[in-house]
């Protein structure tokens, strides 16, 4: 999924109804009971955060196909993402939710963490063939709690006419030097350098994690060297004039323009830039982000997570097993991740995909290098950690602290909130 604004507000209204959820629904799953005998007819409900798509759309028309293989009717809701987790949580407290839940793959360790997700075990869902990489996404605590419909994630678009005049090839930026020593002939040669969003939200954050883990940093320790490396980098760009300071305002979509107008070498986005790439009137192309030492960076992945909410009648399972598998699997996952500039969930898929679009094998490589941001087990514990990391590079950046000093704080911040 692209990474929007709205991305804190959703974790952050997550994360205070977990508490509540507790409370009410004790964070635990509902006794077994019997079952319904008429668990296997309609509607079966899918909630899911595409309400752009129609009943017309090759989305819903998929959805209302799987429905009959599995011999039901398919009540589909398409919700905005800024409520679908708040209205999953009540759904949770209140014994009502959905049988297939679509929901952003850091927002899956909060309704986890809250009782309402089922785990993979216990709905026979199989996970065998996807990445490993992006099933951690929809993992806490050794257990798995739903499959991922696809994947997108970050990488550096370029302007072929700007790095030519500059007498830059792109297919040598494999670190860190070797790109700033680019942005350097860039700019020496009249051009603009990079643009990227380092706005205080998670959009900032989510754009800042490829340089973070690309120079070897943990999120569990936000001031390590490797950690001031990266934000030392952003700094010096600001300050030799490779990047712009609107950088500290812009979200991702305000990046694109910057880049969309031809003047930048480099700008850092999504897959979701694509369409729009092919519209900006000049020749592109696209490179992973490098990290410190050389290689790709590892970049948050973005996407959604088909999961299986929590119900008392767990006859309803088998069902919803049966849905999750149609909807994710290769043939049905190929024509959904191209209709939303996913990268697939398995090698299979991507392979067929890059034989379809050449251009999408650097988007492969980058989701292959990428990570959740709940990953390595942070789960909830990740919004408290992401919240003091974007404070500290919008200090840095603004030139009220150091890189050592902001990272210092942070870290102080976030081991407090996480305790």
């Amino acid at each position: 999924m692209r990474l929007s604004r709205s991305a804190r507000r959703r974790l952050g209204a997550a994360a205070a109804l977990t508490l509540t959820a507790c409370l009410t629904v004790a964070c635990s799953s509902s006794d077994p009971g019997s079952g319904s005998a008429d668990a296997a007819s309609g509607p079966y409900t899918i909630w899911d955060p595409y309400p752009q798509f129609d009943d017309g759309s090759a989305w819903v028309k998929l959805l209302n196909t799987c429905g009959a293989e599995a011999g039901v009717t398919v009540k589909r809701t398409g919700y905005d993402t800024t409520d679908l987790t708040n209205k999953a949580l009540l759904a949770a407290q209140q014994d009502n939710s959905p049988d297939v839940l679509i929901v952003d793959n850091p927002v899956v360790s909060t309704l986890a963490e809250a009782g309402a997700l089922t785990t993979t075990e216990e709905t026979k869902l199989d996970t065998a063939g996807i990445e490993p990489n992006l099933l951690a996404a929809g993992q806490l605590g050794g257990k798995t709690y739903g499959v991922p419909i696809g994947a997108n994630t970050l990488a550096l678009y370029y302007n072929k006419a700007v790095l030519t005049k500059a007498g830059v090839d792109p297919a040598g930026l494999k670190d860190w030097a070797a790109l700033t020593a680019a942005l350097a002939k860039v700019k020496q040669s009249g051009g603009k350098g990079i643009t990227f969003s380092a706005i205080g939200t998670e959009e900032g954050s989510f754009q800042f994690l490829p340089w973070f883990w690309g120079s070897g940093a943990q999120l569990t320790r936000l001031d390590s060297p490797e950690a001031v490396s990266a934000l030392t980098l952003w700094t010096d760009w600001l300050k030799q004039g490779y990047a712009p300071n609107s950088v500290l305002n812009n979200t991702q979509t305000t990046s694109w323009q910057e880049f969309a107008t031809g003047d930048y070498a480099f700008g850092e986005n999504g897959t979701w830039q694509l369409a729009n790439a092919k519209k900006t009137g000049f020749d592109y192309g696209i490179i992973a982000i490098p990290s410190r030492a050389g290689g790709t960076a590892p970049a948050p992945t973005g996407g959604e997570f088909v999961t299986a909410p929590v119900r008392s009648d767990k006859a309803r399972y088998a069902v919803s097993q049966r849905l999750i598998t149609c909807l994710t699997s290769a043939d049905n996952a190929l024509t959904t991740d191209t209709t939303l500039s996913y990268v697939a969930a398995t090698a299979a898929v991507q392979r067929k995909q890059v034989a379809a679009t050449p251009e999408l094998a650097v988007w492969v490589e980058a989701v292959k290098a990428a990570k959740g941001r709940t990953s390595d087990d942070l789960g909830t514990r990740y919004p408290k950690i992401s919240q003091p990391l974007w404070t500290a590079f919008q200090a840095a950046l603004s030139g009220s602290q150091s890189p050592p000093d902001a990272l210092k704080a942070a870290q102080t911040t976030a081991a407090a909130a996480t305790r």
